[in-house]
């Protein structure tokens, strides 16, 4: 079985950045989440309006598709998703089924808000934050969840996610079917 994995974490922690480094990695796809957004959320974003989970479900639907499509292929695919609350990663989990692991992104506001701030290419106003940081739900718990600080270089948030998802327990994941990370102690 291929990697499936969500990278997650409010607006500006950096899920892109080591989503496109895991894909590359693991020889698997990148899927950036923000471009399966409708029209319709963008421009709510965009104009600071905070999205409801109406406005959600939608768009993590279009995201389950994604994984159970990769899952079927069984191609590898790394996705970049907010995915905030425990009901939204459970409804991922549920369709991108076995095997799907989280890495969660995550660190003190004012990096964040300084970190979105500094974006130009992005719809999201740093506005949005402290909605965003008020919808996140705990991933305490979550045996397939690794909570990291976004703030770490990348190379050790790399190495960190690529080594929990090829040993956690309740992953179906194994060593011989990922190809081992370039830089990792594996090789």
């Amino acid at each position: 079985m291929a990697v499936q994995v969500v990278v997650m974490g409010v607006s500006g922690c950096g899920k892109s950045t080591l989503g496109r480094r895991l894909a590359q990695a693991f020889q698997a796809r990148f899927v950036e989440g923000d471009d399966l957004h409708s029209v319709d959320n963008v421009d709510r974003m965009r104009a600071g309006i905070p999205l409801q989970d109406e406005d959600r479900w939608p768009w993590l639907e279009r995201i389950g598709e994604e994984l159970a499509r990769a899952g079927k292929q069984d191609s590898g695919v790394v996705v970049a998703c907010s995915a905030l609350k425990k009901s939204y990663r459970d409804l991922l989990r549920r369709t991108a089924g076995p095997g799907l692991g989280f890495i969660h992104l995550r660190g003190e506001r004012a990096a964040l808000k300084a970190r979105m701030e500094a974006r130009h290419d992005h719809y999201m106003p740093a506005t949005l934050l402290d909605s965003q940081l008020a919808t996140l739900e705990p991933t305490d718990g979550e045996d397939d969840v690794l909570a990291l600080d976004f703030a770490s270089p990348a190379d050790r948030l790399q190495a960190k996610a690529a080594a929990f998802l090829r040993q956690s327990a309740n992953s179906i994941i194994t060593d011989a079917s990922l190809p081992v990370p370039a830089g990792s102690a594996r090789q």
